[in-house]
């Protein structure tokens, strides 16, 4: 099971320098309070919550976490997961547009990259008028673990 605090999962994390690269390269200073909190998200693992961040760099202000979260976010090093409780965790982004799958009984948070839903994007801008600039999709279910786990009576009926 992963969740806030938990060790990084297998998918491919950057190192702190390749993050300290990427900030620098957008244009932003690396500061030692930056640097403290890239250090503290390595170590918090898969997925945290920002408390949970204000709590693993004590040294830093809260103010500054927040900020460097917005910073982070911006620039496509960080990804905002929204949990079906609708509680919000962060994770570095593994790169590129993806988007999640949750479990929805442990918390554990997997990438996605294949997205074909261009054509319903399409039809959408067509219908509203918008000029749609970006999406999220987050899907929620129960992982194979929790699966296993669960007695035949609790599982979901199949298709929802």
């Amino acid at each position: 099971m992963t969740g806030a605090g938990s060790a990084p999962d297998h998918r491919a994390v950057a190192s702190t320098d390749v993050l300290e690269r990427r900030i620098s390269g957008s244009g932003h200073r690396v500061t030692a309070p930056r640097r403290a909190l890239l250090d503290a998200m390595q170590r918090l693992g898969d997925h945290f919550t920002a408390e949970g961040l204000v709590e693993a760099a004590p040294a830093v202000g809260r103010a500054t976490v927040f900020r460097t979260l917005r910073l982070l976010l911006g620039i496509g090093t960080l990804c905002q997961v929204v949990l079906d409780d609708g509680a919000i965790e962060y994770r570095l982004a593994s790169g590129g547009h993806h988007h999640h799958i949750v479990c929805s009984r442990c918390g554990a948070v997997n990438d996605f990259a294949s997205c074909d839903i261009q054509d319903l994007l399409d039809e959408l801008a067509r219908r509203t008028g918008y000029d749609i600039e970006a999406h999220r999709l987050e899907v929620y279910g129960r992982c194979a673990q929790c699966q296993r786990e669960l007695r035949p009576a609790e599982r979901l009926p199949a298709g929802g």
